[in-house]
């Protein structure tokens, strides 16, 4: 059961026996991303006094993910420090999905599983048929991951290079290879305000590109973005069910994430290699 007060504290309580039980503890820390974060440790903390056996966090949006490092003088490292609340709380596992950077995984003392929507994403690109097909990263810190994409498709690469005025707002834009006469996938691991998305779609559009789809596993959508979407030139705007929303465009359709995330659970429990389970996530 979880309350809260009239002030706004969260009170949980575990209303079963749980003792020596291997627990899986499933929330997302997506706005309100402050409370979910706290229900989630209050939850693990509830459960390690409760005597479970083990604890896994299964976080499939990691928030505060983008804080990952210091980016200028005296701002704090969110990813670090979330990564030590949990440790804190007593969690022994974490599972997530699609972490804006890599290295938040070496925050943990403890092991933790880092899937990859692109499991879910190449399927569902493939049945599009799309004969010009090309992957494309709309900024320079996702060429990695739309390498990644372009490799197991068989396909190019083009990367859009941004410079953005203040967060959340982006200034010059530029697309750095050849898009013309070509169906364009844009990759990424989250769309926000969806300005940086539309703007290398629209822009794609000017440079001669036939279509303009997106994938992108956690869908924030916060702000204007949905309008922002519908003014574009995005044909699609393809995402995960990470983040609990509902959606308030035509242009997007979510893909769910239940069964990845349950038969990668169930390998947990089996013991078996998760990298061998699911084929794109060895990478």
């Amino acid at each position: 059961s979880i309350k809260n007060f009239s002030d706004g504290e969260i009170y949980v309580e575990i209303n079963e026996n749980i003792r020596g039980n291997s627990i899986f503890l499933i929330q997302s820390i997506s706005s309100p991303a402050n409370d979910n974060l706290m229900e989630l440790l209050l939850c693990i903390d509830a459960l390690k006094r409760s005597s479970a056996k083990n604890i896994t966090a299964v976080i499939p949006y990691f928030g505060y993910a983008r804080q990952d490092k210091k980016g200028k003088p005296r701002v704090p490292i969110g990813a670090k420090l979330v990564s030590n609340l949990l440790s804190a709380a007593g969690v022994n596992r974490v599972m997530t999905i699609d972490l804006h950077a890599d290295q938040i995984q070496g925050f943990f003392e403890v092991p933790v599983d880092h899937l990859y929507a692109s499991e879910l994403f190449i399927e569902d690109i493939q049945k599009l048929n799309l004969s010009n097909l090309v992957i494309a990263s709309p900024d320079m810190g996702g060429s990695k991951r739309a390498n990644v994409y372009a490799k197991l498709l068989e396909c190019g690469v083009v990367i859009c290079y941004k410079e953005r005025a203040q967060a959340n707002l982006v200034g010059e834009m530029k697309v750095l290879g050849e898009v013309n006469g070509k169906d364009i996938v844009i990759i990424d691991d989250m769309v926000d305000t969806a300005g940086t998305l539309c703007k290398a779609a629209d822009l794609m559009i000017q440079n001669g590109a036939n279509s303009v789809r997106a994938y992108c596993t956690h869908a924030i959508l916060s702000g204007s973005a949905y309008s922002t979407l519908d003014s574009s030139k995005i044909t699609e705007l393809v995402v995960t069910d990470t983040i609990p929303k509902i959606h308030q465009s035509k242009k997007v359709r979510e893909i769910t994430v239940a069964k990845f995330l349950a038969n990668t659970i169930q390998a947990v429990v089996e013991n078996r290699s998760i990298s061998k389970t699911w084929k794109s996530n060895n990478k």
